[in-house]
């Protein structure tokens, strides 16, 4: 595919086919505020609200392990989303995998590490970094594992295999570890901005040492595809009304002065002249 189709099969760095740097990530504590105030305020400013469902799932998880939380990939946004979720709602220190990170460098001051996926081995070093760093319980690996932009709500999901690879040998040197899903749909509703809609579903907890990769692959993915399904269902028929909001923004003037001229009695008004 050529590189200027708007959602191609091949990945940029292997497009680029160049060494990158490899980037670790870390969480230097002025880079992590910036980091803060850069992507609340940039998902605030360009999304009307962000409606999320099951943030007490998270709280489920095995507390004695580290978490893999993954999520579709569909847009630029994907990232912010996943640094905001993890940072103001669950509360966790956040790792996240990033092609092209060499571009951003400054990202892996606030938990971003880069993957190159020039070729196999190129990328199976990150995949044997974040198995390294998710020996703490208090971290969390933020992941997409469809490994490219896929168009919203493309079918069926297919996983690659870097997830379950990481899962596997983290069981195998720490005794277990937690798999969060996460979907995430960005729809317009009934205001003038697109609005962010969540479901955090039920934790899985690996323990058992022998897992066939391939066999883990396939139930994620068709697990993941039924709860995608569930959350556009949703979407679909309006029903948003046990949906959170982890923010949403204030009505600008012509807004409240619209709400206001709705409130207009005109039959009572011409009643009373």
């Amino acid at each position: 595919m050529a590189s200027n189709e708007l959602y191609p099969e091949i990945p940029p760095t292997r497009l680029r086919n160049r060494d990158e740097e490899f980037l670790t990530g870390a969480n230097h504590p002025f880079w992590v505020w910036m980091a803060d105030q850069f992507f609340y305020r940039m998902i605030e400013n360009r999304f009307f609200s962000l409606r999320m469902k099951g943030e007490e799932n998270f709280e489920k998880r095995n507390k004695n392990y580290a978490n893999i939380i993954y999520a579709p990939h569909t847009n630029w946004w994907d990232g912010t989303v996943g640094y905001n979720l993890c940072r103001r709602v669950f509360k966790t220190t956040i790792r996240m995998m990033i092609e092209e990170l060499n571009r951003f460098p400054i990202m892996s001051k606030a938990g971003a590490f880069a993957v190159n996926k020039k070729s196999a081995q190129a990328s199976m070093r990150a995949l044997q970094y974040s198995v390294d760093f998710l020996k703490d319980p208090d971290i969390s690996l933020w992941i997409f594992p469809q490994g490219i932009i896929r168009p919203p709500n493309f079918r069926p999901v297919e996983f690659q295999s870097g997830m379950a690879y990481i899962a596997e040998n983290c069981v195998k040197k720490y005794g277990g570890i937690n798999l969060i899903p996460v979907a995430v749909n960005y729809t317009f509703l009934r205001e003038d901005k697109p609005e962010v809609i969540v479901d955090v579903g039920e934790p899985i907890c690996l323990q058992d040492k022998i897992i066939d990769r391939k066999a883990l692959t396939n139930k994620l993915e068709k697990d993941f595809e039924v709860f995608c399904n569930m959350q556009m269902q949703k979407i679909f028929s309006g029903q948003l009304e046990d949906y959170k909001m982890l923010f949403q923004t204030k009505l600008p003037w012509h807004k409240k002065l619209e709400h206001r001229l709705k409130k207009i009695d005109l039959d009572k008004l011409s009643a009373e002249k």
